[in-house]
């Protein structure tokens, strides 16, 4: 039978995800909060991701944590892409002088911002790294959560920082 594209929800698949949500929902809203830095969107996209998850047979066979912190990650850096290509297409259409909310004028230091901006510069698999890593993933957890060798976790870690380094220097110069 046809469900037009709607999934069926059983009882097995609903205690699933309500057991992934309550094993993983918080640590998913820091990993994204600590990209974006806004917790109110941080709970929204972590619910996006758990919602993805449970739509998703190949990522629940693959084990969840894995795929939820990396979904996690990519979610927030896509969320972070779109806010700066937004806040570039408002300034050259004029829209400077908007008064901001009190959250995001607390949010908005002028270090996290560079940060956030290079790493929505740096290859995706970098950002993944380097976010998930200052979240306080050990190397065996930054392994399972990129698919990496666990044994090469630290020259990935050392490669990730580099390129970070670069594009900092390059867009913003020797601190």
């Amino acid at each position: 039978m046809d469900t037009g594209g709607v999934v069926a929800v059983t009882e097995d698949s609903r205690s699933s995800l309500e057991a992934i949500f309550d094993a993983q929902y918080e640590r998913i809203v820091r990993i994204i909060a600590g990209v974006i830095r806004d917790p109110g969107r941080a709970e929204e996209l972590a619910v996006d991701v758990l919602l993805k998850w449970s739509r998703t047979p190949k990522a629940q066979a693959d084990g969840a944590e894995g795929w939820l912190y990396r979904t996690a990650v990519r979610k927030g850096l896509d969320e972070l892409r779109g806010q700066t290509r937004r806040a570039r297409y408002e300034q050259l259409l004029g829209f400077i002088g908007h008064t901001p909310s009190p959250e995001a004028v607390f949010a908005a230091s002028e270090e996290q911002r560079k940060v956030r901006v290079v790493l929505s510069g740096i290859q995706r698999r970098h950002a993944e790294l380097l976010v998930l890593r200052s979240q306080g993933f050990s190397y065996d957890e930054l392994a399972s959560a990129l698919g990496l060798n666990p044994a090469s976790v630290g020259t990935f870690l050392s490669r990730a920082q580099g390129a970070f380094r670069k594009e900092y220097v390059k867009r913003y110069g020797k601190r």
